[in-house]
């Protein structure tokens, strides 16, 4: 059987939620083969980032050349990424792969589900300005779409505003999801190419886990890299991650998803 190939440029988490684990597990459930470029080595538990290791800049960009000219990759995304230096070397070695119009989702990950600081400021410059306009979407949160915005997005109105001013600014499709917008409802919205799409969903309440934005935009990594539209990758991959969140395991207090379900 042919898998297709997607890969992952992202930091690597201990607890095995997030990261490049969450990110290879969503890829086998999904029936593509994985390959990965670690940014970092994060000591995290679904409760607590304790330690975040930068990897160096040129480790990671020959990770993901050694890995260009051996597999066929169909689509990657970025999860966790670590200074300029490395976004530049990130860029650098994409490049090859742009060239054959390799679909990119960008996971801006900068705040952990912990509240900690992800992203280093001087990087955020050219993850906007540089990696963004690479990426066929871009799936922020709320929070992270505050940092973009420069304010937190509270309403559906203000989600779709929000979204279609990114997608102008940043010259590609946005994603905006709103799991952390109060009341029952998680919706999201796609904006591509001006169209706007609503996907709806109900809050699974209860749940305390990390790594549903890493499986989310791995999900729609998988969904692009099998040539579905922008539009089914998304539906389908809430339809995966919701599930993944309803199903998941428990160890006492800790959460985790279940992408097996």
């Amino acid at each position: 059987m042919k898998l297709e190939i997607c890969l992952t440029i992202a930091g690597s988490d201990s607890s095995a939620g997030a990261g490049v684990q969450a990110d290879l597990k969503t890829f086998t459930a999904l029936g593509c083969y994985g390959v990965n470029a670690l940014t970092s080595v994060v000591a995290e538990s679904p409760t607590n980032v304790a330690l975040i290791q930068l990897l160096d800049p040129i480790i990671v960009s020959e990770q993901i050349k050694v890995l260009a000219v051996t597999f066929p990759i169909r689509a990657a995304k970025t999860g966790m990424l670590g200074g300029r230096a490395q976004i530049e070397a990130i860029i650098s070695a994409w490049r090859p792969l742009a060239k054959k119009s390799v679909p990119l989702v960008i996971d801006p990950v900068m705040i952990a589900t912990t509240g900690k600081r992800l992203l280093d400021e001087d990087a955020l410059e050219i993850l906007t300005t540089q990696l963004f306009p690479l990426a066929r979407v871009i799936t922020p949160n709320l929070d992270e779409a505050a940092v973009l915005l420069g304010a937190r997005p509270t309403t559906r109105l203000e989600m779709e505003q929000g979204a279609l001013q990114l997608s102008v600014r940043l010259k590609t499709a946005i994603l905006l999801k709103g799991g952390h917008l109060v009341g029952d409802d998680a919706p999201d919205v796609l904006v591509d190419g001006g169209a706007v799409v609503w996907f709806e969903g109900a809050r699974i309440h209860g749940v305390h886990t990390h790594g549903t934005g890493c499986t989310y935009s791995a999900a729609i990594t998988a969904g692009l890299a099998k040539q579905l539209s922008l539009e089914e990758s998304v539906r389908r991959a809430k339809e995966f991650v919701t599930r993944a969140i309803a199903n998941h395991h428990r160890w006492g207090a800790i959460d985790a998803l279940n992408h097996f379900a």
